[in-house]
């Protein structure tokens, strides 16, 4: 089975390697490497990570591994579910930093920058085990020429998740190929004959109840405004600042229009919640279960909890709102802070973090996908988690992988500096949007200014 992968994206970022993470032509699940101090000492090593119950009881398995493959190091796993990057922050203000951290993109940059973090290039110097190549490049986060200070344990991407039971209801087949990809206006088309009001009227009938819907067409990510401003960047193919850095380039642009019909979904479609209508529906993977919706625009990650919760779901390409249907790559780095004592077995913990074999459970499950090109490229590993299970339906290999690869661009945070306090100026103003109460050109216009004093210029990435 050929895969394709790394297209269009791919030439935006050089990728770097991690060998020994997985199966590249070798067999690691076996290996053990013996990164014993001189004189035997056994030390300790602080881990801290967030996450569900699931992803809690994952990442004890990588631990309890990775003790059994390294004899002389202990792992103190410090799971904080709520308040993480604030817990952190106090933890570090009192030098009580872990050795080894799962940090939000964001974030990671920012402390890399300020010296906070190690460079894992720098770490991986001499390891035989390490190859430049094997890593995917949008799991990077690089913040200076040769300085990538983590690298994600999972790729997330959004898609189209929908109810199979609803769209049957309606006759509709959900493309999953990008060359049948929706236009917008077939989109909207679609979603309008899947909202459904509590007469049984659909939003293309001129009686249709826009004050009483009983299935909406979809489910937006409009609760996190980042979101859907870098997937307006994506399916623009537009840039998210101006040519020189110092500014945002958002008025007047196709990434403007590009929100404008993110909204116009809601408010001039009525074919998804508004901000006040999602408050009274369930999230969104349970709306999509009890059929409060038809679809979702979400990332892959629900398909774990569909499937657990044996929902009835299918997956497909999202629509084309330009060229193509563009998605963006997401995902939280594992970093290892500056101030570690044990560097060389931080390193070894950050790479069975990122070894497939090791989370193999949460890949089938759906949760997570893989991070290394051999799990993307070798037709059995691929075989081993994207075919084969409930978590990932007929389709997925079109409509998530290859799309991820061929229609892709990292989110913004991946480049932007100060990406969050733009965004913490945009937010407040896209909500109105989300409301109808105004158009996104004059909510973007009303506080470009206040943007415009956020922008830092971006982080450098390899070319």
């Amino acid at each position: 089975m050929k895969r394709k992968v790394l297209a269009v994206m791919l030439s935006a970022v050089m990728a770097i390697g991690l060998g020994a993470c997985g199966n590249s032509g070798k067999d690691t699940s076996e290996k053990t490497k013996d990164t014993s101090t001189g004189n035997g000492e056994e030390i300790t090593l602080r881990y801290a990570g967030w996450g569900s119950n699931s992803e809690k009881k994952a990442t004890q398995k990588v631990i309890d591994k990775f003790e059994e493959e390294h004899p002389n190091i202990k792992v103190e796993y410090l799971h904080i579910p709520t308040d993480y990057n604030t817990k952190l922050t106090t933890m570090m203000a009192a030098g009580q930093e872990p050795d080894v951290a799962m940090v939000t993109g964001d974030t990671a940059l920012q402390w890399a920058t300020e010296g906070k973090l190690k460079n894992i290039l720098e770490m991986a110097e001499g390891d035989e085990d390490f190859n430049i190549d094997d890593v995917l490049p949008q799991t990077v986060y690089w913040w200076d020429e040769g300085k990538a200070c983590g690298i994600n344990s999972a790729l997330e991407v959004y898609t189209l998740i929908y109810n199979t039971d609803s769209l049957k209801e309606a006759g509709i087949e959900v493309p999953t190929k990008a060359e049948d990809a929706w236009s917008w206006d077939e989109f909207v088309e679609v979603l309008q004959k899947l909202t459904i009001d509590q007469n049984g009227k659909n939003a293309a009938d001129p009686d249709f109840d826009e004050t009483n819907i009983k299935q909406f067409g979809i489910y937006l990510p409009t609760g996190v405004g980042s979101t859907v401003v870098s997937s307006a960047v994506a399916m623009s193919g537009e840039s998210f600042l101006s040519e020189d850095g110092k500014t945002v380039n958002l008025a007047g642009t196709k990434t403007e229009e590009a929100i404008q019909k993110f909204a116009d979904l809601i408010n001039k479609y009525h074919v998804a919640p508004n901000p006040a209508q999602s408050k009274n529906l369930p999230a969104g993977s349970v709306a999509l279960q009890s059929q409060k919706t038809a679809m979702l625009w979400d990332g892959q990650w629900d398909l774990m909890e569909l499937t657990d919760n044996k929902v009835n779901f299918g997956v497909g390409i999202l629509p084309k709102m330009y060229d193509k249907p563009m998605t963006i790559a997401l995902g939280e780095p594992i970093v290892a802070f500056a101030s570690t004592k044990h560097p060389k077995e931080a390193w070894e913990l950050q790479k069975a973090f990122m070894n497939p074999d090791n989370i193999v459970g949460l890949i089938e499950g759906g949760l997570w996908m893989p991070v290394l090109k051999d799990w993307y490229e070798n037709e059995d590993l691929v075989n081993q988690w994207a075919t084969g299970n409930d978590a990932h339906p007929d389709g997925y290999i079109d409509a998530v992988v290859n799309n991820a690869f061929e229609n892709c661009m990292p989110a913004l945070n991946y480049n932007i500096k100060n990406f969050p306090k733009i965004m913490d100026v945009l937010n407040p103003a896209l909500d109105k949007v989300w409301l109808g109460e105004v158009s996104a050109a004059d909510a973007i216009a009303e506080v470009q200014d206040n943007m415009n004093g956020q922008v830092d210029g971006t982080y450098t990435r390899p070319e």
